[in-house]
């Protein structure tokens, strides 16, 4: 959404506001396409993804993510603070990262808590060919 958000503000740009801007380096690659990248340049890889196969450590991991991302929309509104075009989907961006992050603490909790009941394995002995 961000990524649109840049678009629809420099899709009129003319090549000297672009330049102006510090983007010609950008517009010279993708144009005014949207291009998934980070602010430093860097393009948008697998590498990003953290799995790691233990629901624990992946949902600690979402936590982090969406922590991330609000500081970064916090960032960008105090960048963008009076365009209010641009101001409210920020906000809401924002407000969906701190909700996403209370749904994956509760799935966290849950998870925890399954884990810590304690397990009981039955056996009927009738049938365990131990001959008893």
């Amino acid at each position: 959404m961000v990524g649109t958000i840049v678009h629809q503000l420099t899709k009129n740009a003319s090549i000297e506001e672009i330049e102006k801007a510090g983007l010609g380096a950008y517009y010279t690659d993708h144009g005014v396409d949207v291009y998934p990248q980070s602010a430093a340049g860097v393009p948008f890889n697998a590498t990003a993804l953290a799995c790691k196969g233990d629901p624990i450590a992946n949902l600690q991991e979402d936590l982090a993510a969406e922590q991330k991302a609000r500081a970064t929309y916090e960032k960008l509104i105090d960048l963008c603070r009076d365009n209010p075009d641009v101001l409210d989907p920020l906000r809401y961006l924002r407000e969906r990262e701190v909700v996403h992050f209370q749904r994956f603490g509760e799935a966290l909790r849950g998870v925890q808590d399954k884990l810590a009941h304690k397990k009981i394995y039955m056996n009927n002995n009738k049938n365990c060919g131990c001959g008893r």
